[in-house]
This record gives structure tokens, sequence and C-alpha cells, in this order.
């Protein structure tokens, strides 16, 4: 059985997101919430608010211990991407890509 949590257009772009989903995966949730709170990322606080959300669905939902829980799953996939334009040289654009992020994360009790 696992609890799963889920946020969704995080306006940080997956390619640093990943960075940090990588430094918790297969850590117990203590471990993982002390990693994230001294990680000095963007992405590392909406992780945070990810892993309490879990946490808390783990608890109450599934009636699972605190205290084995560890982060089975995490992965970030694209979200929709904003176009924007920025003026350049002579009157022409360049297109600015403003890119989100959907954020799943996974719970497990160890056995």
């Amino acid at each position: 059985m696992e609890a799963r949590a889920y946020v969704k257009h995080i306006r940080i772009t997956p390619r640093k997101v990943k960075i940090v989903c990588d430094l918790i995966r297969g850590k117990d949730v203590s471990e993982a919430a002390a990693i994230l709170m001294n990680t000095r990322k963007a992405a590392s606080e909406p992780l945070i608010k990810l892993l309490k959300s879990a946490i808390a669905n783990a608890e109450n939902n599934f009636e699972m211990d605190v205290d084995r829980l560890y982060v089975s799953e995490v992965f970030v996939s694209p979200g929709p991407t904003m176009k924007r334009i920025q003026a350049r040289a002579r009157g022409s654009a360049d297109r600015l890509l403003k890119r989100s992020s959907h954020i799943t994360l996974a719970l497990k009790e160890r056995e």
C-alpha cells in the first residue's frame, strides 16, 4: 500500500526540480525532510509541502506508521508551457518559454 500526493502547475522547470527529487528518492521521510530543509534550491520549498501532504495522507487515510515511511517514488513531468515574447533588436522578437512542472510523490512503509 502506498500514499500519494501531487502538486501541479509549479512554475519551476522540470529540469531544476529533478535535481532535488533525486536527493530524496529512497530516503526515510525524516531524512528526506531534513535534506529538503537544508537544500538551497527553489524546488525544495514545494517539495517540503508535498512531502508533508503525503505524510498526512498516509497517516489519516491509510493508517500507516509515520516512523516506518520512506519515499518510494518521486518524479516530475512537464506541465503547460507559457509562451512569452521578448523584444530584440531591429524590431524582431524572441520567444521565451516559461515552463512549469507537475510533481508526484509516493510513500510506502518499510517491512
